[in-house]
This record gives structure tokens, C-alpha cells and sequence, in this order.
């Protein structure tokens, strides 16, 4: 079950602090990924043992103040409408302003869970002015510092009991493929294509929240989840910030997936935010498929096609193992290929390996080329296993794992590659004291 907290407000109340402080303040907390503008910020925490996505929605900081209200606007009405809870974060050092005013009369308006939180409350003399904010009728303040965490707890305790528990929905245990990327770029035609003809298609299942669907699909061989979300068919809905829209229906669908068929536009090329949700994907540890559409409409030369994959990957890197397919949904050329990429990446992802034969293969090669000397200190790695996790994970038990640096984990990583096929799947590595 994904959850999603959008903090909204406006400019310098403290979002961006809050936000880091969640996103680097627990232990399982993948990366934070920089979102679709110059502002905005995605990060995965946990509290509780409950897991959620932040959505930064930081405030525009160009033009004039009447252009700026109605940007705030524009993302607090996409907050609203996308995130399962909203945190409206206000600063006690100013009181209450009139831009404030304006955010709690659209909050007012919607069914979400507001949490009303008063930053910047420093001192016992602050936590008294936190009371003006009752004026905006949003029910409890919560004062809190972001900079030094004081209150942050009690809010994140009362933020996830408003999380929905969906132990109870019954999902076929099948293969979880979800359709993403950034709009326009086919993902409905897929859909269509995938869904549109003589086949046996299961009548939609509820899904976990209100806007996604598990869609099973059989035929030609092929039996899975299709992952789809409302969302990919409401773009007439909005006419602005379509860009953040997708992200934060994107965020639904990856975490709700095992594997991801990433479309991007031949003709416009892997842009930033393509990059955006490729890293999503990783940092979810999902496996990966890059879908190039519309390549029917490519002007081509020899080598075309190879040239343009190198490309990719060289945007990609240090994650360079993604199986790449040139589509053109329209004319339904190779999007079967495309399936059958998805499910050997499943297959994967979902690869274990025995402890012997990960020794027997890999610890001849780490002695012939063994971690640098560091401060005079030989790392010695003694043995490997696999974690029992949903997606790849080693251990690599050794005497000094602090030594360990980055280029050596990259070719631990590039050496389980050339010997297990783990294509399209982040493989995550840990160094641990033996």
C-alpha cells in the first residue's frame, strides 16, 4: 500500500527542512529523487514500521505575487486530490498571512486529512503563538521545529494512523506490471493495445486506493497484473503542472508493481524526468523495462538503433543493465517483445541463488582482485549469501566493511552480473562484520 504526504504552504515556512528531516532521520529510507521542476522533491521514509511517500511541493520563487498565488494554488489542488494526507505547514515566526488564509479555504473544501503544523516552534514563548492558527479552522496545530525535530514525532504518530490498511484485499498472486513515464508518450495506447482486442480479460479488481486498478491479463502466453491507474486517463482534468500529475500517479503504480515498462518518446529523446521515474523505480527496487515509442516515426541510418541505446544507457548509468525495446504501440510493433522482456525481468528479480555456488564462483574472483589497502588495512571478505528480501540483495561478510568505497561496490556488482542474470533489476549489496 503506498501512502503519500504532500506538504504544502507557502514559500520558507520550513517544507524543504521538514522534508529532509523525514527522509534522512530513518534507517530503511531510499534516496530522495529530485522531482519534475527545479523545486520539487520526492524521498521514501518510514515511521512506525510503516512505509510513505513525501512529496515536496515547494513554492514558485519568480514572477509577481499574483502569478505566485495562483501557482500555489494550481499544486495545493493536485496535493489534495493525489496525496492520501496533507501536511499544511505554516510558520509561527510571521503569523498568520493572508496566502495562508487563501491555501485553508481549498483544504477546507476537500475530504483529505489536513495536519496543520506550525513551524519554527523554538520555545515555549512560540508554542503560545501557535494559537492564532485555530483561526483557520483546520482543527488541531502542531507545533513542531523542523530544523531540530521537536514535535515531529507526535505528528508522524498521528499521521500514519490515517494510513489505510488493505490487509484484508485478496490480489492474484500473478506478475505486477505497471505502464509509466511522462505523458503523451503512449502509455494509454499501450494499455489499449494490451486490453483492446479478442482476449480473455478478467473484469478489473479493486485495487488499494481509489484510483488504481489490477487488471489481469492472459493471452498469447502472457499472464499477469496490469497496474494502471485512473490517472492515466483524467489528463484532461488538468490543464497545468501536468508534468507533477504524473509523477504522483506514477509514484502509485511503481510501488504497486514488481516490474515497470518505462515508455519514452523517440522523438523528444530521455529527458529529466524519464530519469526521474527510472530512478523511482530503482530506489523502489522494482525491475525495469525502457519501451523506445513511437520508433516508427524515427528517421533512421545504419546503426540507428544502436547508437540510440548507447545513448540511454549512458544516461542511465551507473544502472546500465535495463533490457531496452523499440515500440510503436500504434502499429503494435514488438510491445509483445516487450511482455516477454517484463516477464523474464520478473523472473529475475525474483532469482535466488545458493550460498555455495555464489561462493564457489565469486570469492576466487574477489581474491584475485581484492578490495584497495585503506590506512594500512587489508579487507579480507570471507563469504557471500543472499538476504531473503523481495527483490536482489548479497551480504558480504568481511573483517573491515567500513573500508569498503563506492568503485569496489560497483565491481562486486558488475561481477554478480556477468555471472547471474539479473537484467533490468537494481541488485542492492551490503558489507557486514564477520
Amino acid at each position: 500500500m503506498p501512502n503519500i504526504i504532500a506538504i504544502v504552504g507557502r514559500p520558507n515556512v520550513g517544507k524543504s527542512t521538514f522534508f529532509n528531516r523525514l527522509i534522512q532521520s530513518r534507517t530503511a529510507i531510499v534516496d530522495e529523487t529530485a522531482g519534475v521542476t527545479r523545486d520539487r522533491q520526492y524521498g521514501k521514509s518510514d515511521w512506525n514500521g510503516i512505509d510513505f511517500t513525501i512529496i515536496d511541493t515547494g513554492g514558485y520563487v519568480y514572477g509577481s505575487e499574483d502569478i505566485f498565488e495562483l501557482e500555489i494554488r494550481k499544486q495545493v489542488q493536485l496535493a489534495v486530490e493525489e496525496a492520501d494526507v496533507i501536511v499544511f505547514m505554516v510558520d509561527v515566526k510571521d503569523g498568520l498571512t493572508g496566502m495562508d488564509e487563501d491555501v485553508a479555504r481549498l483544504l477546507r473544501k476537500s475530504k483529505k486529512k489536513v495536519f496543520l503544523v506550525a513551524n519554527k516552534v523554538d520555545n515555549t514563548i512560540r508554542t503560545l503563538d501557535t494559537g492564532e492558527f485555530y483561526k483557520l479552522g483546520l482543527g488541531e496545530v502542531y507545533g513542531i521545529s523542523a530544523i531540530n525535530g521537536s514535535g515531529t514525532g507526535e505528528l508522524l504518530d498521528d499521521i500514519v494512523k490515517e494510513f489505510k490498511d488493505t490487509g484484508g484485499l485478496e490480489i492474484p498472486d500473478l506478475p505486477k506490471i505497471a505502464v509509466v513515464g511522462r505523458p503523451n508518450v503512449g502509455k494509454s495506447s499501450l494499455i489499449n493495445a494490451l486490453l483492446g482486442e479478442e482476449r480473455h480479460i478478467v473484469t478489473p479488481i479493486a485495487g488499494t486506493t481509489r484510483d488504481t486498478n489490477y487488471t489481469p491479463y492472459n493471452a498469447f502466453g502472457f499472464q499477469f497484473l496490469l497496474v494502471d491507474t485512473a490517472g492515466l486517463r483524467k489528463k484532461g482534468k488538468v490543464s497545468e503542472n501536468i508534468e507533477f500529475y504524473s509523477v504522483m500517479r506514477a509514484i502509485r503504480a511503481i510501488e504497486q508493481s514488481d516490474v515497470c515498462l518505462l515508455l519514452i518518446d523517440a522523438m523528444e529523446g530521455l529527458e529529466s524526468q524519464d530519469l526521474n521515474i527510472l530512478r523511482l523505480i530503482e530506489n523502489n527496487h522494482k525491475g525495469v523495462v525502457i519501451l523506445v515509442n513511437k520508433w516508427d516515426l524515427k528517421e533512421k541510418e545504419n546503426n540507428t538503433t544502436r547508437d540510440y541505446e548507447k545513448f540511454i544507457k549512458s544516461r542511465t548509468a551507473p544502472f546500465t543493465d535495463i533490457p531496452v525495446v523499440f515500440t510503436s504501440v500504434t502499429n503494435k510493433q514488438r510491445i509483445f517483445k516487450a511482455m516477454e522482456l517484463a516477464k523474464k525481468v520478473y523472473e529475475n528479480r525474483s532469482r535466488k541463488i545458493s550460498t555455495s555456488k555464489l561462493n564457489e564462483l565469486l570469492l576466487p574472483i574477489i581474491e584475485a582482485t581484492p578490495p584497495p589497502q585503506t590506512k594500512g588495512k587489508f579487507v579480507k571478505i570471507k563469504y557471500i549469501t543472499q538476504l531473503k528480501t523481495p527483490s536482489p540483495s548479497f551480504a558480504f561478510f568481511c573483517n573491515l566493511p567500513q573500508y569498503i568505497r563506492e568503485p569496489y561496490m560497483r565491481f562486486v556488482e558488475n561481477k554478480l552480473r556477468e555471472n547471474f542474470d539479473f537484467s533490468g533489476v537494481p541488485i542492492q549489496i551490503f558489507f557486514r562484520q564477520k
